[in-house]
């Protein structure tokens, strides 16, 4: 496949759909040199975006977590997303807005004299593990963690809060794994590099609290699905050790969806029927 720089296909900058390969911006566009971005991931089945206003408004947090505002409202981005999809002729694609301090007076930490703009990149993509959607994702731990809520600003959708993620997943395939583990600053069990984290013990689900990284959109889906299913749901912190005694997990995410985990560092989980029941189930609401 061509590298995401050069393919056929319209991208929504700033109110125009462009060229795919004319969707540039200057060297000196600020969030390229201080991560001053926000974005979201959002899937669309069957023509629909999957809870798209959900993702809108995230994005409008996010951006003023980083205090800036985006030039578009709620309204306007859900237009631009529909009209992006019909310009590449796509009604299953995964959709990408992003929103950036641009180059303009100001090239240093502060940015407030330039400009804000908005994109939006729609493609098809499918299993965001592979074929591990099926078999359970092996996972690595991660050597960092995330951060506390005093450091940065952990529950906004922000391209810095993801450099650690990079790595981290590069590390992980190169020792044969789908992704990585983070703990969280305290030593709790926090996320994956993209993704919130779930496991099952004597049918009752433990999930860690999300109160230093971001609450996922999947993550409330899958919540609420199970507890209309009658499930327990345990939020709370989970100490590492404790995953020897679990015995299923699966990841939850827009790009991840429902994924099951095999495998995490030494620990081992089945691929059980409550990990495949909340997976199909998953699958089923989103293209309803």
């Amino acid at each position: 496949m061509a590298g995401y720089d050069d393919r056929d296909g319209k991208i929504w900058m700033d109110g125009k759909l462009v060229d795919w390969r004319s969707a540039n911006v200057h060297i000196l566009t600020h969030a390229m040199h201080y991560a001053s971005s926000v974005f979201e991931g959002e899937r669309c089945y069957n023509g629909k975006i999957f809870k798209s206003r959900e993702h809108s408004k995230r994005l409008h947090y996010s951006a003023s977590c980083l205090d800036f505002e985006i030039p578009y409202s709620v309204d306007e981005i859900e237009a631009a997303k529909k009209a992006t999809l019909e310009a590449n002729g796509l009604t299953d694609a995964y959709v990408r807005p992003l929103a950036w301090r641009g180059a303009g007076e100001d090239m240093g930490v502060s940015s407030a004299r330039n400009p804000v703009h908005l994109a939006i990149a729609v493609w098809g993509w499918g299993n965001y593990y592979g074929d591990a959607k099926m078999k359970g994702a092996k996972l690595d731990i991660s050597k960092w963690k995330r951060p506390s809520p005093e450091t940065i600003p952990v529950h906004a959708k922000a391209a810095g809060l993801y450099m650690i993620c990079t790595t981290s997943k590069h590390t992980a395939e190169a020792k044969g794994c789908s992704d990585a583990l983070f703990m969280d600053y305290r030593g709790y069990v926090a996320e994956a590099t993209g993704a919130n984290i779930f496991f099952v013990k004597d049918g009752e689900v433990h999930t860690p609290l999300a109160d230093c990284f971001l609450n996922g959109l999947t993550r409330q889906t899958v919540i609420g699905m199970l507890k209309q299913k009658g499930i327990t749901v345990h939020e709370r912190h989970i100490m590492p050790e404790e995953m020897e005694g679990f015995q299923q997990c699966w990841l939850t995410g827009t790009a991840a969806e429902v994924t099951p985990v095999g495998q995490i560092g030494t620990y081992n989980f089945e691929v059980g029927a409550l990990t495949r029941d909340i997976s199909e189930s998953y699958e089923k609401l989103v293209r309803s």
